[in-house]
């Protein structure tokens, strides 16, 4: 009884999303990631390097709205190459390859910032879904299971040892009126409390964590609050 009332209210699909996601992919490329970035770095000792940033950058955009190429999602956003690859057998695959795409993100002030990132693919299904009259996912639902998704693997991740800061999740909603370099200062914006994160190490200072920061609590009021889309920043971006 309890198994057909989630599956009557697809609590299950955003559950079993991110589960998937984990163990069949972050937990076989994270715990490589910042060994790439330290190779990389070694061979392009003319980027600025913080290891703060020596992480997977994972957007998660809950209208499930995914660019397969970001430079079309932003201009502000260039690819610049691929880290190296990680060759396995898996399910069958003979050397099959894991490998992520490092990006320059340029910021108002013409500055660049070069770090991994990518989307959360398994969004791309919750949007194929609300799109497929099998599924009959509604907007509204498909709004409410990624909120699911990121709050599920929010709290895989942080249970996870071996994925400890080698990912930063970046959730975010898109603003109603077109914002054309929306994503680059999202992404900027993260990356610059890494970088403060860094300095206060260094300096042994404590850094107080802002309270724009997204989080479970966050999404669970929105969730209870209303089924219509709500700002999840409140720093202006």
């Amino acid at each position: 009884e309890m198994s057909e009332m989630a599956e009557r209210s697809k609590q299950n699909v955003a559950h079993g999303l991110a589960w998937s996601y984990y163990v069949g992919y972050l937990k076989t490329v994270l715990p490589r990631m910042k060994k790439s970035m330290e190779e990389f770095c070694r061979a392009n000792p003319n980027l600025p390097a913080c290891r703060k940033t020596w992480k997977l950058h994972i957007l998660v955009p809950l209208s499930c709205d995914v660019y397969d190429d970001l430079e079309k999602a932003d201009s502000n956003i260039q690819y610049v190459t691929d880290l190296t690859e990680t060759t396995l057998a898996r399910a069958g695959i003979k050397k099959r390859v894991y490998k992520h795409s490092l990006y320059a993100i340029r910021d108002e002030e013409n500055q660049l910032w070069h770090c991994a990132v990518e989307y959360a693919t398994p969004l791309q299904s919750l949007y194929a879904m609300s799109q497929d009259e099998c599924a009959a996912f509604s907007r509204e639902e498909r709004l409410e299971q990624a909120k699911l998704f990121y709050r599920t693997l929010e709290e895989i991740l942080k249970g996870s040892k071996e994925c400890a800061d080698a990912y930063r999740l970046i959730a975010y909603e898109e603003p109603e009126e077109a914002d054309t370099h929306f994503l680059s200062r999202e992404i900027v914006w993260h990356l610059r409390q890494e970088h403060h994160e860094e300095i206060a190490v260094l300096e042994g200072n404590h850094l107080h964590t802002p309270s724009t920061a997204l989080d479970s609590a966050e999404l669970n009021l929105q969730i209870s609050v209303s089924d219509l889309p709500q700002p999840l920043r409140t720093d202006g971006f």
